[in-house]
């Protein structure tokens, strides 16, 4: 898996140049900052981070932000970009079911598009349960495996290139399953199709289409 994600690590970043890739970003991002509610000076764990998207949307806000990922390559690009716009980012290469922190080390704990990727996810899900704090949260986003943007990934699995070959897609459901007490909220966003012209991806036709389709992407926060 490592290697897979080492190879597209430079090439990665280039769908959110494009006009769909940026209004996804953006309604993802809506979606996971509605749910989590961080303040200046939070410590955030941001697992699975990859270029440090994420990574540099929480520390622009303010928050102390340490993001692991397996991909030596990913993190290479996301320290660059981290250096580029002076943001103090704290980036480790490190396994999401092994997490090296202590209990309660954060204050939330914040993964998106990753999940999917991480085989043992259950033991994953404990582990980021594990160095939040109590009363800390936890969120996840994943693309909905019960979607249009489901389907159209899981179609990009079969293809023998894709990095989706390696991904578990989860539903609603299965993400409400992780630690059931403790969920306080849900989301969905990303209710165009995949298939839909350019022109298409617009906040407007995102507000229509909500009433009537399933969001492509899904996002949960517990409270520890």
């Amino acid at each position: 898996m490592m290697a897979v994600f080492n190879n597209i690590a430079n090439q990665y970043d280039e769908w959110y140049s494009q006009k769909k890739g940026a209004f996804v970003d953006r309604v993802e991002t809506d979606l996971a900052f509605g749910l989590l509610k961080l303040e200046s000076g939070m410590k955030v764990l941001d697992v699975g981070c990859g270029t440090g998207i994420f990574s540099m949307k929480l520390a622009e806000k303010g928050c102390i932000v340490t993001g692991i990922d397996v991909s030596e390559g990913m993190l290479k690009v996301a320290r660059e970009k981290a250096a580029e716009k002076k943001l103090p980012i704290f980036y480790h290469q490190m396994d999401a079911t092994d997490l090296a922190f202590e209990d309660g080390a954060f204050d939330a704990v914040l993964t998106m598009a990753a999940v999917e990727f991480i085989e043992d996810t259950a033991r994953a899900v404990e582990e980021m349960f594990r160095v939040v704090k109590n009363s800390g949260q936890l969120l996840i986003g994943t693309i909905n495996a019960d979607s249009d943007w489901g389907d159209y990934y899981q179609t990009k699995k079969m293809q023998g290139n894709s990095i989706y070959r390696y991904a578990i897609f989860k539903t609603i459901d299965d993400l409400k399953a992780w630690n059931p007490e403790k969920l306080v909220g849900t989301g969905a966003c990303l209710f165009i199709s995949p298939f839909a012209e350019e022109e298409e991806f617009t906040l407007e036709r995102e507000k229509e289409l909500s009433e009537t389709r399933r969001g492509g992407y899904i996002c949960a926060l517990w409270r520890k």
